[in-house]
């Protein structure tokens, strides 16, 4: 679990700063408004956390889907060549003095 979670933030901060940003603000603020009694801490925490998380499913919902293809995209021809590869040679070379 510990060598999870770092990982899961770190990926989460790169992808999303500012929507991570805002959610990690108003959780602080309201854990902080929530041990303090300050319920105007916790109300802007829960706010800001809110926002954040509204912020990424705006964007979730913006981002069209990609066109799905319509069958396996291959790299090599269906069948083997007839003819076979060259072969290749080197010359080795005397070294001049």
């Amino acid at each position: 679990m510990n060598a999870i979670m770092p990982r899961f933030l770190k990926s989460f901060y790169r992808r999303e700063p500012i929507v991570s940003t805002l959610v990690t603000i108003g959780i602080v603020d309201a854990i902080i408004g929530g041990l303090d009694d300050s319920w105007s801490l916790f109300t802007f925490g829960l706010g800001a956390a809110g926002v954040g998380i509204v912020l990424k499913l705006w964007q979730i919902q913006q981002t069209p889907l990609p066109p799905e293809e319509p069958g396996v995209q291959r790299y090599l021809p269906p069948q083997p060549s007839s003819s076979p590869l060259p072969v290749v040679t080197t010359t080795k070379k005397k070294p001049r003095y």
